[in-house]
């Protein structure tokens, strides 16, 4: 494998463990959704590369909303999630 796919590959696990931290975080465990089902990560990852260092793309698996950006993943769950007890 060349060397730059070696390192793109890497970068992209590395997002992908991260945006599971972040969602096992908020309790969510990895039986009730497909990571791949919400996000394509090697696409995630050319997106955040190809920007200004200004980007930033959200999405929302299973009520926690997440914010890639090149600085890492934040998240938060929905208020929609919370209001419904």
């Amino acid at each position: 494998m060349h060397p730059a796919s070696t390192a793109s590959a890497k970068r992209s696990d590395d997002l992908l463990v991260e945006i599971i931290e972040r969602l096992e975080a908020y309790g969510l465990e990895e039986e009730p959704y497909c990571l791949n089902d919400y996000v394509d990560v090697d696409a995630l990852e050319k997106v955040l590369a190809s920007g200004d260092g200004e980007i930033a793309v959200q999405f929302t698996i299973e009520g926690v909303r997440l914010a890639v950006s090149p600085a890492g993943v934040d998240a938060r769950v929905d208020q929609e999630m919370n209001s419904s007890s």
